[in-house]
């Protein structure tokens, strides 16, 4: 299912009177709306040069698909981690059919575009030569890099092929979140402003939940030019604000250790609260008399906050503190036992609560023998605080600029100290790493290299470190690659022959069994992590809700057929070529399924 099919379903069950045989009715949407449809040119919108062609490319359908890689992963047949490595754009239209609304909680930091960094380059159809002659990423044999490119700040377009880059992935993103969910994303100055605009216009401006205020750096840079940055940015949006639900905090030992007992009460201890209102409420007014017998009335304007009646019921029930003599101004007392178990979360996060930019170097550090690999990741707490914020232990969460896997680690400690469940699916560019840098010198020959180990050793440190639980410290891994399956191109008179020959048999020569079978889960709208079992040349495949699918992409007979059916699955998928030419037999099973009640499909 791609982008444009989503958005046509949605505005089909919303708007069905627009539609005229599964097209859209112009006319009868501007009766509808017409006292809300401008073409004024000088509306306020967000604009720069490339929007429309990003509005393409994010349309655009993928000829791409997954490919496991199960020596690369660890306890692939169990985990319910993912890992994928390739270019982003891509995998999140490869996700969009199975992971529709999935997502609960997503994270990324993307490039900041501080005109040393990097941003994706979507033209995917220019061809080599037309490439090599405008960008030079090419290596020593000739091949095609990487599709990103440097984003100098003297572009002439420097904001606005950063914002071509997100564009298309965050309405990818978006469609993924539950109707719940939220996004996260780090950023600074550079595109703090662009950012925001952008996610207004991509999530909706009603839709906004904060800018948060992380403090990065723990010390002042005092060889900054004008002021030291310590801070960044987080920009929170939601899918569905009025179903977004923002978790409170756990309290800490410094907010409890304000609770005193001075009076020994055997509800446990307590602290004062003010009992005086900002403001005058006639009820509120009245002379209090202490145990002591000192009189206090409230200040001109103000009154107190009970009334009366309530106050007396409040002493009575030793809710009132009149200080250790008996004369003070009364206040409220409040109770440990009976506040919220938790704090409200706030739009300012600083360093000694959720960690700064040397200590998740550090973090990296002890796991890489003291090496860190990245200039700026981002430390665990940081991670932990928005998973605390925003999930629950069943969740799954989804990082797509994955970096040094600081997401798919948060998940697993968080795991790991409060009994969940949370799940990641992880995405990184194999980015070439710089020939001199300590990475490439380590024997990491990209990114997504270093992603990956740090999930290996991250999980068994944890491991190691709560060893009586049962942790799910795997993680599966994917590559971005070509379709297994043969790609139609839109034939000319000379190439119309040679496309017909080709699709005599769909499937490339290379495509294994394995490689085809994730490829048919994703066409058919059922996750990575679904249940697969191999049996007499059978892939029986169970969902979430336990339905059974059977894929027949070995062998065919007969025999085989009528043991599927007995099975009861919901689909049976199979492929043409295996029928070999044997019309009758595939007529018949196409017969059979249908009897049986199962959707039957040959690719």
């Amino acid at each position: 299912m791609d982008n444009l099919s989503i958005k046509l379903t949605q505005l089909k069950l919303l708007l069905p009177e627009i539609f005229c045989e599964e097209q859209i009715d112009f006319q009868k949407f501007q009766q509808l709306f017409s006292d809300h449809i401008t073409s004024d040119p000088e509306r306020y919108m967000l604009n720069w040069a490339g929007k429309s062609e990003a509005y393409r490319i994010l349309q655009a359908q993928t000829c791409k698909t997954l490919t496991p890689q199960p020596a690369e992963s660890v306890n692939f047949a169990s985990t319910e981690n993912i890992f994928i490595e390739g270019e982003n754009l891509d995998v999140l239209k490869v996700l969009q059919k199975s992971y529709f609304n999935s997502i609960k909680m997503i994270y990324i930091d993307p490039p900041y575009n501080t005109g040393n960094d990097f941003v994706y380059n979507d033209n995917f159809k220019q061809d080599l030569k037309d490439y090599q002659e405008k960008s030079g990423e090419l290596d020593d044999e000739g091949n095609l890099k990487l599709a990103f490119k440097k984003n100098s700040k003297e572009n002439g377009h420097f904001h606005s092929k950063w914002l071509n880059m997100m564009l298309p992935r965050l309405h990818l993103a978006k469609n993924l979140l539950k109707d719940d969910g939220v996004i996260f994303i780090s950023i600074d100055d550079n595109e703090q402003a662009q950012l925001k605009l952008l996610c207004d216009e991509v999530f909706g401006e009603e839709n906004f939940v904060e800018q948060i205020i992380w403090e990065k750096k723990f010390s002042p840079q005092n060889d900054a030019k004008y002021f030291s940055k310590n801070h960044d940015y987080l920009i929170c949006y939601a899918k569905n604000l009025t179903e977004v639900e923002i978790k409170l905090l756990p309290r800490s030992e410094e907010m409890n250790a304000r609770y005193k007992n001075y009076d020994n009460d055997p509800r446990g201890v307590w602290t004062s609260d003010n009992l005086l209102r900002k403001d005058r409420q006639q009820s509120g007014v009245y002379t209090i008399t202490t145990p002591n017998g000192t009189q206090h009335n409230p200040p001109t304007g103000r009154s107190w906050r009970v009334s009366q009646t309530k106050f007396a019921e409040m002493v009575a029930d030793n809710r009132i503190w009149f200080g250790e003599d008996g004369g003070n101004v009364p206040r409220i007392k409040r109770f440990l036992n009976e506040v919220q178990n938790g704090t409200k979360g706030i739009s300012l996060w600083k360093f000694n609560e959720v960690g700064h930019n040397q200590e998740a170097s550090q973090e990296l550090r002890k796991l890489f023998d003291g090496d860190s690999y990245f200039d700026t990741p981002k430390p665990l707490r940081l991670l932990k605080r928005m998973l605390n914020l925003s999930t629950n232990k069943n969740d799954l969460v989804l990082d797509f600029f994955a970096g040094s896997a600081t997401t798919a680690h948060a998940v697993m400690q968080l795991n790991a100290e409060d009994n969940g469940n949370r799940r990641f699916i992880c995405v990184q560019l194999p980015e070439v790493t710089d020939e001199k840098s300590e990475a490439f010198k380590a024997g990491f020959k990209n990114i997504a290299e270093i992603s990956k180990e740090r999930i290996r050793r991250a999980g068994k440190q944890i491991a190691e470190n709560y060893p009586d639980k049962q942790l799910d410290i795997g993680f599966k891994v994917f590559k971005l690659t070509d379709s297994h399956f043969k790609q139609w191109q839109s034939p000319s008179a000379e190439n119309l022959a040679q496309q017909i020959e080709l699709f005599v048999d769909p499937l490339r020569k290379e495509a294994m069994p394995d490689a085809m079978l994730y490829e048919i889960l994703l066409r058919l709208g059922l996750k990575l992590t679904a249940k697969v079992r191999s049996e007499n040349q059978v892939f029986w495949v169970s969902d979430e809700s336990g339905q059974q699918f059977a894929l027949l992409l070995e062998t065919l007979s007969v025999d085989l057929l009528d043991q599927v059916i007995s099975a009861q699955p919901k689909k049976v998928v199979t492929l043409d070529s295996l029928f070999n030419g044997d019309d009758a037999l595939k007529k018949n099973a196409e017969l059979q399924m249908n009897d049986a009640g199962i959707a039957f499909f040959v690719l």
